[in-house]
């Protein structure tokens, strides 16, 4: 038997060149990948923030708390709005969240898209949770839900992508226009 050669698909005449992978940078991720980690936990921080400091709030990029859980923006987001909901609790363990605690996590996750959609009015939305390391957890400890807006072409989970493109947006301004709407109780 001779040895054959596989052919290579053909392409039919005129058929678009498949993209090539690209590379989607993201700038403002590095402090978070290259600064060395703060112990602790920062939902556990924002919890126990004081009520009424909207200065430290801002600062913690907090923008709602209840007696069982907190909506905060993400600091290194993937698309502008995208928001986090924890329950106050720390825990990692979803089976063992209280009524209440479940309650907080769906209810503020449904109000999260309603003021993130009144502010930037994505094409569409990802709502969901990792839940441990191997997940893609970056929080593995604290449970949180993930509340983010999606437009057709934008970053993806996945980082590398082909034809990416990114909504610029200040945490600072959308913040203020975020926090507005949860402190109205929508």
């Amino acid at each position: 038997m001779s040895k054959r050669t596989p052919k290579k698909p053909r392409k039919a005449p005129g058929a678009p060149k498949p993209p090539g992978r690209m590379s989607f940078i993201s700038p403002w991720r590095s402090s978070y990948i290259f600064s060395p980690k703060k112990p602790g936990c920062f939902f556990c921080d924002a919890s126990a923030l004081p009520d009424g400091d909207e200065a430290a709030w801002k600062a913690m990029l907090l923008l709602h708390r209840g007696e069982h859980g907190l909506v905060i923006m993400n600091r290194y987001p993937y698309t502008g709005g995208h928001l986090l909901v924890a329950p106050r609790r720390h825990t990692a363990d979803l089976p063992k969240l209280t009524t209440e605690e479940s309650q907080y996590l769906w209810e503020f996750t449904r109000r999260s898209v309603g003021v993130i959609d009144a502010i930037v009015h994505a094409e569409g939305y990802n709502v969901g949770m990792n839940l441990g390391r191997s997940a893609g957890a970056g929080v593995e400890h604290h449970l949180h839900m993930h509340a983010l807006p999606r437009w057709h072409g934008d970053t993806n989970f996945m980082h590398i992508v082909g034809a990416t493109s990114t909504v610029p947006v200040s945490l600072d301004d959308l913040w203020d226009k975020l926090r507005a709407l949860f402190k109205a109780d929508l």
